[in-house]
């Protein structure tokens, strides 16, 4: 996976102007495609409410892939994969993996910020389209209808009108106070100036006039024009003014509060039904899922990586059965056909290799294990099947036996298995040399995908790779070996002429095992014994003087994870097929030619 598997735009362009953060992020991430391409990496960009995915970064300009809608997209990690996710939309379902479960984490937050950030009544959501709820303005006073017709920001216009409200209550209360203040001073200084007149005016009380009006003093007049003075300015501020101002401040307060009273509990009324909504929208997803989950574990095939080979496939051992007989079968229709279009063509003539180059010992640096192999089959594949062996018969048919051993290593099944068939009409050479020579593979090997030769030993010995096809939900697999031909010396006489052809695991650095098949080990050999029964008379030895007696032994770990039965049940059916297939090869290709000993 590239390094940059993560990054996030912060230009000016690529901010939201009311967020003030990154709308787009995009980076690499390992994407499932199917089961012939696995995972395979894709540039993905998040933007606002959109996944998208492009080929790679440098081919953005031809346009994205595909892309998921996240308003209803529900993200799983996944419950053992701790780098893998899945984003789901109704039936559409992407399986992702990031570089490291680090990754992982910022890529499911972002999404769901952005899931978040995008879906219905969200904050960011109102803030750029504003609120459907408004009041009209409520200057004029109380009314039933001020609050019916809503729009946008109403709560902070009335708001704004509460605090001009305030400030000029604020200054109409310092007015008043300093009005009520002054004429409390000015009342206290009247009695206090009022009774000490009267006690100074005691000795020259005023005389009368002939009319009966008094005679003041100067000193009286002076005091009484003072205390009018004090009264006027007193009067000077309109109390009557001021108050009808104060009570009309006060009744658009309160007139105010009793617009954003209401504007409150009818938002609050509009976001409690939202939330009964969700939860009722929730509690329908919920069961739609537990339904949906429920009829996903009743169906055998499907398209995501949870349903191939591993220990925790979602496919139940009987499903993996049924589907490895169904690609089993549908590859047998393919074989048969390409079996019928190969007998209209004109097979290719190869020289057979002369038996005296196979009859030495190779000098290479395998050399030493390949005789140690050819002596182990020898002694041991040759034996008996009864006694202590433990082999169980599973397949007779005419000349053909198979049996098989069961042996289990750490849960995986590797039971070794051993055939023997007799062929009328060819030598123990001829089979072994189709069967090693890699100009003939394709022509009776129909399991095999491709192959090349990494490295040619020798004569008699070479390094072969090859894949084989794969059998859905299992993994595909490959294998490396070494293929040896060897004749094998006649103790005595009497002994039959014996070949034999063994291919072992090996490890070369041209080949190392990927990540798209999983590396199988094979322990293989075919033994071929040539048997002839004396022409009559003078005759010469012809092919129907000639018996192969063949044993093929097989022990394979196919490196992986499968149900033992499907293992099993697979070995049952194949190797028969198998050798079956290839001994008709052999006598189709040998028969009217000289025989090879």
């Amino acid at each position: 996976m590239s390094d940059h598997s993560w990054n996030s735009s912060g230009s000016d362009e690529d901010q939201d102007p009311e967020l003030g953060q990154p709308v787009e992020f995009g980076g690499v991430l390992s994407k499932w495609t199917n089961y012939i391409h696995g995972w395979q990496d894709r540039w993905v960009v998040l933007r606002k409410n959109t996944l998208s995915y492009y080929k790679s970064e440098h081919e953005r300009e031809f346009g994205c892939r595909g892309s998921l809608c996240l308003s209803k997209a529900v993200i799983t990690p996944h419950e053992f994969d701790e780098c893998r996710f899945d984003i789901s939309v109704n039936d559409s379902v992407w399986y992702l993996r990031a570089e490291d479960p680090e990754h992982r984490q910022q890529w499911i937050e972002s999404i769901e910020l952005h899931k978040a950030e995008s879906g219905y009544g969200s904050e960011s959501s109102l803030r750029r389209h504003g609120s459907t709820l408004s009041l009209t303005s409520a200057a004029s006073g109380f009314s039933a209808t001020s609050t019916s017709s809503f729009r946008g920001h109403s709560l902070r216009e009335k708001l704004a009108e509460m605090e001009t409200f305030r400030d000029i209550l604020c200054r109409q209360v310092d007015t008043l106070q300093r009005y009520f203040d002054n004429c409390a001073d000015e009342v206290s200084k009247d009695v206090f100036q009022r009774d000490k007149v009267v006690e100074d005016d005691e000795d020259d009380f005023p005389s009368t006039k002939p009319d009966g009006d008094y005679l003041l003093n100067n000193s009286s007049k002076e005091k009484l024009c003072s205390q009018g003075t004090l009264v006027k300015e007193a009067n000077g501020i309109d109390f009557k003014g001021e108050a009808i101002t104060f009570k009309a401040t006060t009744a658009g307060i309160l007139s105010t509060l009793s617009h954003c009273i209401e504007l409150m509990v009818k938002r609050e009324e509009s976001w409690q039904r939202r939330l009964d909504k969700e939860m009722e929208r929730r509690r329908r997803t919920e069961d739609a899922y537990k339904a949906a989950l429920s009829e996903l574990k009743k169906k055998p095939h499907y398209g995501g990586p949870d349903y191939e080979e591993g220990p925790n496939s979602l496919i139940n051992e009987e499903e993996f059965f049924d589907a490895v007989e169904a690609a089993l079968d549908k590859q047998d229709k393919i074989e048969e056909q390409s079996q019928s279009e190969a007998k209209s063509r004109t097979l290719l003539s190869i020289p057979m290799t002369p038996g005296d180059t196979h009859s030495t010992i190779s000098t290479h640096r395998y050399s030493t294990k390949v005789e140690e192999m050819v002596q182990n089959h020898m002694a041991y594949s040759l034996q008996d099947v009864g006694g202590d062996a433990n082999w169980q018969l599973v397949i007779e048919e005419g000349e053909m036996k198979v049996y098989r051993r069961e042996v289990e290593e750490n849960g995986i099944v590797l039971d070794p298995l051993k055939a023997t068939h007799a062929v009328k009409g060819v030598t123990g050479h001829e089979v072994c040399q189709y069967f090693w020579d890699t100009n003939f593979r394709y022509d009776w090997e129909t399991t095999v995908e491709n192959f090349n030769v990494v490295e040619r030993l020798s004569d008699s010995a070479v390094i072969i790779y090859q894949t084989h096809k794969r059998v859905w939900p299992a993994s595909q697999r490959d294998v490396l070996y070494l293929s040896g031909m060897r004749k094998i010396p006649a103790n005595n006489e009497n002994d039959p002429d014996t070949w034999l052809v063994c291919n072992f695991s090996v490890e070369h650095d041209s080949s190392p095992p990927t990540n798209k098949c999983i590396r199988a080990k094979i322990n293989v050999a075919m033994i071929c014994q040539t048997l002839v029964s004396p022409p009559e008379g003078d005759k010469e030895i012809s092919r129907d003087n000639i018996l192969c007696k063949i044993t093929y032994v097989a022990n394979v770990n196919p490196g992986g994870w499968a149900p033992a039965s499907v293992l099993r049940a697979v070995a049952k059916r194949e190797y028969p097929k198998f050798l079956k297939r290839f001994t008709s090869y052999v006598q189709e290709k040998t028969s009217g030619k000289p025989i090879l000993f």
